[in-house]
């Protein structure tokens, strides 16, 4: 998958959790999403953030940058999951 395409997509999760969406559906969202709005918030910037890069370096073709980039992409990712979704 396109670098760019990742950037493009970390943007699209608040949609999912604008108020109200945490009722009336079977979800593996925990409540801390809707409870704890600004940590979920920095969480995300986090996530967009290293995206960001991610996209950048794969543009440079130096796979040590896109290592690199992918690592702090993840991280960003799981750290996200660790927190706000249930298993």
């Amino acid at each position: 998958m396109s670098a760019s395409v990742v950037a493009d997509m970390s943007k699209l999760p608040w949609a999912g959790f604008v108020p109200g969406t945490d009722k009336g559906c079977n979800t593996k969202a925990k409540p801390e999403i809707w409870t704890e709005r600004a940590k979920f918030k920095e969480t995300n910037e986090k996530r967009m953030a290293e995206t960001a890069k991610l996209a950048a370096a794969a543009k440079t073709g130096n796979l040590d940058s896109l290592k690199t980039a992918f690592a702090a992409t993840a991280d960003t990712c799981k750290t996200c999951h660790d927190t706000f979704r249930n298993k």
